[in-house]
């Protein structure tokens, strides 16, 4: 059984010519072909800005340092199957959110093709899905064990057995589970379906290490997503990376809106994988791991909380439990903090394995501290 991107990818978006412009070519001199203003930016703070100016349609520069740096720090470099990441394995998107939209829109025909979710997981591949007319199909976690990992046998099942599916979404690590997915079962996936593309959403990759990213230069049913929101700190400018084979990668770009990425946010972006801020950036992710340790252990002490956390410590947030899933009780809780005491966290007590839960995010040593005497407060007067 082999894979064959003609046949997952709708014929029409498959041989998409992508909107061209002079710009493509020419970068410099005197510019007269976008209709831009010669004048520049009316307000006088930009006079000396290029914002009058369509911004880089190809952003070559971030995408090839984004790849040496998932290359340099590749779990998976010394296997021969596979190749070093180049900027044409790498489609950018306004987040993550657009690369979902994208990749729904690219293979899923409307009304007549289907999606694979893993719940509890993030919502949005079901909410493009339903924009988009594409029916979602769920094969959930196993959640019994308090592992939330991937049910590998039973997603392959499904899948083979519905032809229609052309997407399977995986989030690793999970929202809201925190954990991140073993590798072996991606691969079991990826060996044992060739119908469609499994697609890893890695948005909280950077916490725990371990990308997905390179073995889209083995498998080409797979592709990665990630994002500058998380780890890199960049959640205001909106830059989602997308990983996948040559062929694949060109599609997207092909189907991606004109200068979809602003100036703004390329310079932003190009200035995060320079090696002193990615330098930065894992000694942040190591900081926030070991503050991530000390909240769990100060929250899981408190009475009504219970003893275990839920899912993994994967990601930036941990997911804990009120009461033995006691959901009304974690209401309580979620909302007397936000009103009462101004720390907003998160509750997912619907979310599937999740009853009672609160989703935290790890905050500075100074927030979790506020959180921590806020939460004991809190449930003390709750739980009278």
């Amino acid at each position: 059984m082999s894979f064959d991107l003609k046949k997952i990818v709708r014929p029409k978006i498959y041989n998409l010519k992508p909107y061209r412009c002079a710009r493509d070519d020419f970068t410099e001199g005197i510019l007269l072909d976008a209709n831009e203003n010669a004048w520049g930016p009316t307000q006088k703070e930009l006079k000396d800005s290029t914002l009058n100016r369509y911004p880089d349609p190809h952003q070559i520069e971030f995408k090839t340092a984004l790849a040496n740096y998932r290359n340099k720090t590749s779990s998976f470099k010394q296997i021969p199957d596979v190749l070093p990441l180049t900027a044409d394995n790498i489609c950018l998107g306004v987040g993550s959110d657009e690369s979902i939209d994208a990749i729904i829109r690219a293979t899923c025909v409307p009304a007549k093709e289907k999606i694979l979710v893993m719940p509890p997981t993030y919502s949005m591949y079901s909410v493009c899905a339903n924009i988009n007319d594409v029916d979602v199909i769920e094969c959930p976690l196993i959640v019994g064990d308090n592992s939330f990992q991937v049910n590998e046998i039973k997603a392959v099942e499904i899948l083979n057995n519905d032809p229609s599916i052309k997407l399977t979404f995986i989030t690793s690590p999970g929202n809201p589970t925190g954990v991140k997915i073993n590798v072996q079962k991606i691969e079991y996936i990826l060996k044992n379906w060739k119908n469609g593309l499994v697609v890893i959403d890695e948005a909280y990759i950077d916490f725990c290490g371990g990308s997905t990213a390179p073995l889209v230069t083995k498998y080409p049913n797979l592709v990665t997503l990630q994002t500058l929101s998380k780890s890199f700190g960049l959640a205001g400018i909106r830059l989602g990376m997308t990983f996948a084979t040559a062929d694949l990668a060109r599609v997207l770009n092909a189907m991606k809106a004109p200068y979809n990425i602003s100036t703004i946010t390329a310079e932003h972006g190009i200035k995060a994988v320079q090696d002193h801020n990615l330098e930065l950036m894992e000694v942040n992710t190591k900081t926030l791991n070991e503050e991530k340790i000390r909240l769990v252990k100060e929250l899981t002490s408190i009475p009504y909380v219970d003893d275990q956390y839920v899912g993994g410590l994967d990601a930036n947030f941990i997911l804990i439990r009120i009461n033995k899933g006691d959901n009304e009780l974690a209401k309580k809780i979620y909302l007397t903090l936000a009103t009462k005491c101004g720390v907003v966290i998160r509750f997912r007590g619907m979310e599937l394995g999740c009853q009672g839960c609160l989703r935290v995010t790890v905050g500075t040593r100074e927030e979790n501290d506020i959180l921590i005497q806020k939460f004991k407060e809190t449930v003390q007067e709750l739980a009278k």
